[in-house]
Parts: structure tokens; sequence; C-alpha cells
């Protein structure tokens, strides 16, 4: 059977009675990369807590996300300082499978990011951009189906990024989980993206969406100017 595609049907959240979202909806296709794009502060973050469950909608249907394992890849890396690269990615596995398992599983997505030769590196010793690696080795090797990103790129310089950037890319092309990634960065959302969701506040809405196979990245940049300005 065919898997149904995660929905936010109707939803509103508000804040300090601010709304945030109101009545919002919108689909996301399984299998894909579905970038949100917007400014800073135009609600990107609450929307991605809301499908994680991080909060709860005040009104409206967040429909097949419950069913989904769920991994995170955060602008923080938010790596484990006293675990090795190794010890960090077989962390979330050791109750999920058997420990050969999860030793062959962590050590095959430490290997596709690159970091096979410094598994046994505490991160005090990693750049940042190693322990972003590290990051995204372990939300892959979660045997979950969804990756959720918050602006997992920001910190990076722009040649670190597009190395980082193309691991992940190496990695979701031999893999295939749906990914929906929280972004401001329009480099990031055309390389990465099959689907850029483009977004404004007061409260959130969606202004167009755009599939990034039928677009040139410049048309898709002169879209965001004319967008936003």
């Amino acid at each position: 059977m065919e898997k149904m595609n995660l929905k936010l049907i109707e939803v509103s959240k508000s804040y300090n009675d601010r709304a945030i979202l109101d009545h919002f909806s919108l689909e996301f296709k399984t299998g894909s990369v579905t970038c949100l794009f917007g400014p800073s502060g135009c609600g990107k973050t609450t929307l991605l807590n809301l499908i994680g469950g991080v909060i709860k909608a005040d009104n409206g249907s967040v429909f097949g996300f419950s069913n989904e394992k769920i991994s995170y890849i955060f602008q923080e890396t938010r790596i484990l300082p006293w675990k090795t690269i190794l010890g960090n990615v077989i962390f979330p596995l050791i109750d999920k499978m058997p420990v050969n398992s999860a030793l062959e599983t962590a050590r095959k997505f430490i290997h596709l990011v690159g970091l096979e030769k410094e598994e046994d590196l505490y991160p005090w010793q990693l750049s940042g951009g190693m322990k972003q690696r590290v990051s995204i080795a372990r939300a892959f090797a979660y045997p979950g189906s969804l990756i959720l990103m918050d602006e997992a790129f920001q910190s990076l310089d722009s040649v670190l990024k597009y190395n980082i950037l193309d691991s992940f890319l190496r990695i979701w092309k031999e893999d295939g989980r749906t990914v929906i990634f929280v972004t401001h960065d329009i480099d990031e959302a055309i390389k990465l993206g099959q689907e850029i969701i483009f977004l404004k506040y007061n409260p959130l809405q969606i202004i167009e969406s755009v599939n990034t196979s039928d677009w040139s990245p410049d048309s898709i940049k002169s879209k965001v100017r004319n967008i936003y300005g």
C-alpha cells in the first residue's frame, strides 16, 4: 500500500493572543525534501515544532506525523561531549536493534559523511563542520522515517556548508527519507529541496510553492526578490 502524505489541516496556533498560524494547511510529499523558506521570525520553527509534536495546535489536525519516528538536525549540533563520534551515532540505536546491527548501521553512516577515520575522536577534537556531519550521520542512522531540520547549516561558512550539503544529499539519495527543512537561505533551499514553500507571516501563510526541477536557480532567486523585496 502506498504511504499517504503528511498533512496539516486548518491548523491554528497563538502565543499571547498573537496568531502564529491561523487555519493553516499544508501537505508534504513522502520520500522528498521539502524546504520551508521565509524570513527569520515568520513562524517556520513553530510550524516545525507542531510537526514534531513538541507543541500542540490550538485547533486543526496534524495528520500522519504521530505514527512517524522522527530524527532532528538543529543549528546547534547537540552531540554528547563525553562520547566519541561512534558513540554519538550509535547512542540512539542501542535500544532499537541488536548491538552488532547498531554498530554496523552507525559505521555505515559515519562512512557516508566521510568520518570513518575519525570515529574515535571526541567532540572537543572536532571542527564545527565535522560536528554537523556527526549530526547528519546520527539523524540518518536512527530508524525513523522523517527528518526535521531547523536552520541546520546557518552557522557554517559557505565553502564548508556546501561540502556538508553534498554529504547530506549523498546520504539522502541512497536513503530516500522524508525531510522537512527550515531555512531562510535560498541557496540551501535550491540545493536540497525538491519543493520550496515560500512563506510570509502575520500570521504564517503560503505565498507559493515551487518544484525545483521546473525552475532554474536564477529564476527561483528572482522569484525570491519579487516576493520579499
